[in-house]
């Protein structure tokens, strides 16, 4: 493997090593960024700033993706509609086979 842009050939052992190195700093600068980000959060909650998503909240309720479904649009069609990911609609719609109420 060769890096265009920084010029880096990563073959061989010497490649092998440097690449462990970046790879190394990269998931160190990781940890770090995480534990900087729960730590701005702890200190806005302890302000009353940060409340978080408010749970059980959804853009759009689930009912009315299934009504779609039930008139017969497709999940991207209904997702299109609803202004939602076609994930969240095939979400919805196993939440209500797994309920039983299909």
């Amino acid at each position: 493997m060769v890096s265009i842009t920084q010029q880096i050939d990563l073959t061989g052992a010497v490649g092998r090593m440097i690449a462990s190195v970046m790879f190394g700093l990269a998931e160190i600068e990781h940890e770090y960024r995480r534990e900087r980000q729960a730590a701005g959060i702890a200190a806005a909650k302890r302000k009353g700033v940060y409340r978080g998503r408010v749970k059980g909240t959804t853009k759009v309720q689930p009912a009315r993706a299934q009504r779609l479904r039930a008139r017969g649009l497709t999940a991207p069609e209904i997702a299109t509609a609803l202004g939602i990911h076609p994930r969240t609609v095939f979400r919805y719609l196993a939440e209500r086979t797994a309920a039983g109420q299909l």
